[in-house]
């Protein structure tokens, strides 16, 4: 709904909220390393810093954010438990507070959760924390928390839409500052609902420093995008829930004011790009992040030159991936960064068609990773489905003209149409 009033949210959260929850959370260790990336320095030209939230004890920074809340209620709230919904990283913050405070909790997920999100909060939850599953979406399991809490009285723990939430997602930059001894000149943060980047933007402004701070979105899911344009919160349709971390469907009242007044850009970042750089950081740094870990780095892509020279943190804000989407991860980049390709190819029911294709369009280094046939007894075609891998992606021009001069009818596959998601 439209909101015809600004919300005044200086009235809500400001630094010493902050500060308050760096005070809470001090005793229970969630500190986390800035360290310099070599590698991404060198390729922007700049000095970019990694913040490493996927080394805290639930591998996100979500912890932050629900220790400070849980630990700020009344003894009696306390008493009588608390409940959340989450795609997984903010149900582990949730079940590992609640362990260490001695306070009951029930956890929503949607059923589409990454398996090992749930197997690890079912790790920290012990017997304090029961999980339920409601709906194929945050949203839905949200619902379900809220109708949850009015039926018992447990207080919901909110994902990013809190000034206790969000203050403590904003003690992510007091430590980096602190760890870097200046503030630095840009900050560049994930988004799904806003509480981290919003904690941050008021950290920042609360300090007086001059900080530019970018938010990075998913292409498939930019509802913060998508609100500022419109001027006003708004639900919107998720088309690619691969960074499911990231993937929220309406920003919260609280964090869309802060982000609108307070946050210099957001950009939005391809899926493919986010999957190139989970693998970069897999391969070149040993460093597991999950989608949503990588997007503000994947992001730094999108700024280029305007960051060439400055001083920038980028919050690599989790790191649970599952081991098992990492087939998935790889597809994504390939096709992402033009390396492979499907067709549809007629190929004549007839001796050396096959071999015809192989010698004729094929060139030395391209490689065939799918060959998917269907026999057509009563026809003179029988359509395949070929998956073709490249060692460069300049080399597709030569693949679809060397295509065209062999006859065949070959349809390539735009990576946008819906049968090329069946395959991916």
């Amino acid at each position: 709904m439209e909101q015809t009033e600004p919300l005044r949210w200086r009235d809500l959260i400001g630094l010493p909220d902050v500060l308050a929850a760096a005070e809470r959370l001090r005793p229970v260790g969630v500190q986390t390393p800035l360290q310099l990336s070599d590698r991404l320095s060198e390729r922007y030209g700049a000095s970019v810093y990694l913040k490493r939230e996927d080394l805290q004890a639930v591998r996100s920074y979500k912890i932050r954010g629900a220790y400070n809340f849980i630990a700020g209620l009344s003894p009696d709230r306390l008493r009588a438990g608390v409940v959340c919904a989450s795609a997984g990283n903010h149900a582990q913050g949730v079940a590992w507070s609640c362990r260490h405070l001695g306070v009951a909790g029930v956890v929503f997920l949607p059923r589409r959760a990454p398996r090992q999100k749930v197997a690890r909060i079912r790790a920290l939850a012990g017997d304090l924390v029961e999980l339920r599953f409601a709906g194929d979406s945050f949203d839905d399991a949200n619902a379900a928390a809220a109708l949850y809490a009015a039926e018992t009285g447990a207080t919901v723990v909110p994902t990013f839409d809190h000034p206790m939430t969000m203050a403590g997602q904003g003690t992510v930059a007091l430590e980096a500052i602190e760890q870097l001894g200046a503030a630095p000149d840009v900050f560049v943060v994930p988004i799904g609902g806003g509480g981290l980047i919003s904690g941050i933007a008021v950290t920042v402004e609360g300090l007086a420093a001059a900080t530019r701070i970018v938010g990075a979105q998913p292409a498939g899911a930019p509802a913060m995008v998508r609100s500022l344009e419109a001027g006003h919160p708004v639900t919107i349709d998720i088309t690619d829930d691969f960074v499911d971390g990231a993937v929220v469907r309406t920003p919260g009242r609280l964090t869309f004011a802060v982000v609108s007044e307070l946050v210099s850009e957001i950009v939005i970042v391809p899926e493919g790009r986010v999957c190139t750089e989970q693998l970069a950081l897999y391969q070149d740094d040993g460093i597991v992040a999950e989608p949503a870990g990588a997007l503000s780095i994947a992001a730094l892509d999108v700024l280029g030159p305007s960051i060439k020279g400055q001083t920038v943190v980028c919050i690599l804000s989790g790191g649970n991936n599952d081991v098992a989407r990492y087939g998935e991860i790889l597809e994504r980049s390939l096709v992402y960064e033009g390396l492979k390709h499907y067709f549809v190819v007629a190929f004549p029911q007839s001796p050396g068609a096959l071999r015809r294709f192989l010698d004729e369009c094929l060139g030395p280094s391209d490689d065939i990773v799918l060959f998917e046939y269907v026999k057509k007894n009563d026809r003179e075609f029988g359509p395949a489905v070929v998956g073709i891998e490249l060692a460069h992606r300049d080399d597709l021009d030569g693949l679809v003209a060397r295509i065209a001069a062999s006859g065949l009818d070959a349809q390539r596959l735009p990576p946008d149409t819906p049968v090329f998601r069946l395959l991916v």
